[in-house]
């Protein structure tokens, strides 16, 4: 748009940096901002509200004949508690740990926090590896990497052939519905009184203990297991709240379809929820042809305080703005930001939006981004307030160092070290040496370049081949 007119106030925190440059030619660039503290364990922030907020919605999720299906902050830590009982009766443990093949649902959360109390890793994997493939190549790969003792699906019958295909002998199977023969049910893990072994069991998970394995090829197509600490989720979860500071005014309401088997969906969206006291509504939309009408009927029933998703969606979500008055009204109630992800943001898009919160509220909604990868966590830089809807323009989060290393061609490749920096690949000492330099700095495969070389706090963007963004 040519007139930029005022948006709607959110507090986010200052983005100034600090630059050096060093005689090598490398430039490093931080936060002029030290990172707040933060939990040593994310279930520490998840008792808090199970504490402090036992009756507020954690996890919602909408069920075509019952309607909406919710579990409190109290109940999903009652439930979770138990869950954890249930993986240390079974010895689970690193050498042993659950795999989950199930799409976003209330089971699906539990099982993980469950672990979490357990200190067992698990693995959620993309549902299209089971119910897509034909061959199982990649969910073979996973189950030969991580030797699990116990395989979770969601309904036996969707999953039972590829079940058939890759599950190995000596693997449990738990399923929810539509049991398979031989599979034990989802309600006997959910049925484990909690007692005295689980607690020394929690006791001995600290701030480097693996928590989760997410699976990623990135460019390189090369399946890699990415191991996720309880720093690396705490440590971005509080870089997130740095930047966007209006969370710790008002629990954050999301709705959400991005797949929690990727780190956007389940490291920032659900931490926001865990870290924030917040309440995640699951969308079981997506932005596909027949399948965004579920989105938009969700839309309708929830407001957003906090909206981020591909471009795509909100391109596709522009029409239905326009048509659906109702909607419209639902949507800008008490939306505080528009956030994208995973790719560019057509400049029309960022307009269209614009125009019609103007025309429904009077002022505008900021729409901003943020970049990292699966091995950060995933948020590594934050997008700049003056950025708003002009492309992505980013500044590393406080507790980030950027190197920007120069390459033969003239640009500058992107490394960064930080607490939310991963350990590097499951069981693959080969690839973890390769992602990282002599000095500890992560490599994310993509380069940087200043917006304005003699102004750095101005930010940067991306200049080169495309980086692992939320892989």
């Amino acid at each position: 748009m040519s007139l930029r007119l005022p948006h709607r106030h959110v507090r986010l925190g200052p983005s100034n940096i600090v630059v050096d440059r060093r005689t090598d030619g490398c430039i490093l660039v931080r936060s002029a901002h030290p990172l707040g503290a933060y939990p040593e364990r994310m279930t520490e922030s998840f008792d808090y509200w199970a504490g402090h907020a036992s009756y507020r919605t954690f996890l919602a999720q909408r069920e075509p004949k019952f309607g909406w299906r919710n579990v409190t902050y109290a109940e999903a830590q009652f439930f979770a508690r138990r869950i954890g009982q249930a993986i240390v009766n079974r010895g689970l443990s690193v050498e042993r740990p659950v795999v989950i093949l199930s799409e976003n649902e209330i089971e699906h959360a539990l099982l993980g926090i469950g672990c979490m109390y357990a200190g067992v890793p698990y693995a959620p994997v993309a549902p299209d590896w089971s119910l897509l493939a034909s061959d199982f190549e990649k969910l073979r790969y996973v189950m030969e990497l991580l030797t699990p003792g116990m395989v979770y699906v969601s309904d036996g019958a969707k999953y039972e052939k590829a079940i058939r295909a890759v599950l190995p002998s000596y693997t449990e199977l738990v399923v929810n519905v539509n049991p398979i023969p031989g599979a034990s049910h989802f309600g006997d893990l959910v049925n484990t009184e909690p007692n005295e072994s689980l607690h020394q069991a929690y006791s001995r998970v600290h701030a480097d203990t693996v928590f989760k394995i997410l699976f990623t090829s990135g460019p390189t197509g090369v399946l890699k297991g990415v191991i996720n600490t309880h720093r690396m989720w705490a440590s971005n979860q509080e870089m997130t709240r740095a930047w966007l500071q209006f969370l710790a005014d008002e629990p954050p309401v999301i709705v959400d379809w991005l797949p929690w088997s990727h780190t956007l969906g389940g490291n920032a969206g659900m931490g926001l929820a865990i870290y924030n006291g917040g309440s995640l509504y699951i969308d079981r939309g997506k932005p596909q042809q027949g399948l965004f009408e579920e989105t938009i009927h969700t839309l309708k029933m929830i407001a957003p305080t906090v909206y981020w998703n591909v471009p795509k969606a909100l391109e596709l979500l522009i029409p239905h703005l326009r048509e659906d008055a109702s909607l419209r009204k639902r949507f800008f109630s008490r939306l505080k930001l528009l956030f994208y992800t995973g790719a560019d943001l057509p400049q029309s898009v960022s307009d269209n939006l614009d125009e019609i919160a103007l025309q429904e509220c009077g002022e505008r909604i900021l729409l901003v981004t943020a970049a990292g990868s699966a091995e950060t966590a995933p948020h590594t830089f934050f997008g700049l307030k003056e950025s708003d809807g002009d492309g992505n323009v980013t500044v590393p989060a406080p507790g980030i160092e950027l190197k920007l290393v120069p390459c033969e061609n003239g640009k500058l490749e992107a490394r960064v070290r930080g607490p939310n920096v991963t350990f590097g690949y499951w069981r693959r000492l080969d690839l973890t040496r390769q992602a990282f330099d002599e000095e500890g700095f992560f490599k994310l495969r993509g380069n940087f370049r200043f917006t304005d070389e003699s102004n750095p706090s101005k930010g940067f963007v991306f200049d080169g081949p495309a980086t692992e963004d939320f892989d």
